[in-house]
């Protein structure tokens, strides 16, 4: 059963989605508009200016399905936006933020399917070349995520003031261009940056020394071992979980390869082409075998400007492709244990303890299964590679 927005209030309920950039257009306001879809009827109740929406239902143990669309003139142009798990008749979730922080999207709390694999030999999914992260159902709280991946002038700006207010850095990261991502940052510089950028703008820092959470993570790494706690109540800048990142990375979409999709090309992501029709894969669209020419300029590393591709369902840019990105978790494969996503449940922010940080979204370097929305890798807290980045997030 499907209902727009509204029945009681309006037929449809539009909002301007904020700014849209395509590499080859201006940047302009977008129409956006959703329905619900459900077992039972719902009614919209409630519309909020800040993004709340409230609908009514006969009371049910079960996934609702908001879906958006920016034009009506196909059915075909809805697409799935977030799942919400009800359990009472009124259900109250905010789908957008009129006024995010600047340069961040409000991901919507929501449920999604994390993961894609074989399982015992048989392909479930449309990913059959990923094995480390079996599918299975998570729910994520809402968050603001940066839409683009943290640049060489972003990251500069505040390793600069970092700095001069005691902080210290085992690398001082690099960047191909100012408008290019940083790279060369390992995960315990990121976490601190973090920080960082948290009291340069006022917020509460997230990462601290201490169970206590009161020792600021400012100096320090894997050379004199220390454990990094959060306070996951803090206003501040923090890595994404696991969970997070996947959730905002597929924009919305159900077992789709990419964040568009299920094929990938060079007018889509910055990756390594091994089209099919070279005898490489079916899904790659890639014109030819190797690094993007647009970006291989004879000077690695071949990283392309934030921002260049089309964003995603959520409004971010390069959630495949250009650079891998830091996560918060330490990474697992079957057996999972204790606080693993791919155990399921609400939130999951990893194990307790590995050897290696999660690494998501693949690179310019690498070819596409590493783009795909499900793909894993991971590394030491202490490598710092051209190939690695990070973006941030912040509760809501």
């Amino acid at each position: 059963m499907k209902t727009t927005f509204s029945n009681s209030l309006r037929l449809l309920f539009a909002f301007g989605a904020g700014l849209c950039a395509v590499p080859s257009s201006a940047l302009a306001d977008e129409a956006r508009f959703f329905r619900i879809a459900g077992p039972v009827p719902t009614t919209i109740t409630a519309v909020g200016a800040d993004g709340y929406v409230t609908w009514t239902n006969l009371a049910t143990n079960a996934t609702f399905t908001v879906q958006t669309a920016v034009s009506l003139l196909s059915e075909t142009n809805w697409v799935d936006y977030v799942k919400v798990p009800v359990t009472t008749g009124v259900t109250t979730n905010r789908l957008y933020d009129p006024n995010p922080p600047f340069g961040m999207v409000l991901i919507p709390a929501g449920s999604f399917t994390i993961g894609n694999s074989i399982i015992d030999g048989n392909s479930v999914t449309n990913d059959p070349g990923i094995r480390d992260a079996n599918p299975t159902n998570v729910y994520v709280s809402a968050f603001y995520m940066d839409t683009n991946l943290v640049s060489y002038t972003l990251w500069t700006n505040v390793y600069q003031w970092a700095i001069a207010n005691g902080y210290g850095f085992k690398d001082a990261g690099s960047g191909k261009a100012a408008n290019h991502p940083v790279q060369n940052v390992d995960w315990f510089d990121v976490v601190k940056w973090c920080n960082a950028r948290s009291q340069q703008t006022g917020l509460t820092p997230v990462y601290y020394t201490d169970t206590g959470l009161t020792q600021v993570f400012t100096n320090g790494d894997n050379e004199v071992p220390i454990t990094v706690n959060a306070n996951w109540d803090a206003n501040g800048y923090r890595l994404p979980t696991e969970a997070e990142w996947e959730k905002a990375a597929r924009g919305g979409l159900s077992g789709q390869r990419f964040p568009w999709g299920d094929t990938i090309s060079w007018s889509q992501a910055n990756y390594s082409g091994y089209p099919g029709s070279l005898g490489g894969y079916t899904y790659d669209l890639a014109t030819a075998k190797g690094y993007d020419p647009d970006f291989s300029d004879g000077a690695m590393p071949f990283t392309s400007p934030a921002g260049y591709f089309a964003p995603n369902g959520y409004g971010l840019y390069d959630m495949a492709g250009n650079v891998f990105v830091w996560c918060w978790d330490w990474y697992a494969m079957p057996p999972y244990p204790a606080g693993s996503p791919y155990s399921g449940g609400a939130d999951p922010r990893g194990p307790a303890s590995s050897s290696a940080h999660v690494l998501r979204g693949g690179l310019w370097k690498h070819q596409a299964p590493l783009a795909m929305c499900a793909a894993r890798k991971s590394s030491t807290p202490p490598s710092a590679l051209s190939l690695f980045g990070f973006r941030c997030v912040r509760g809501h």
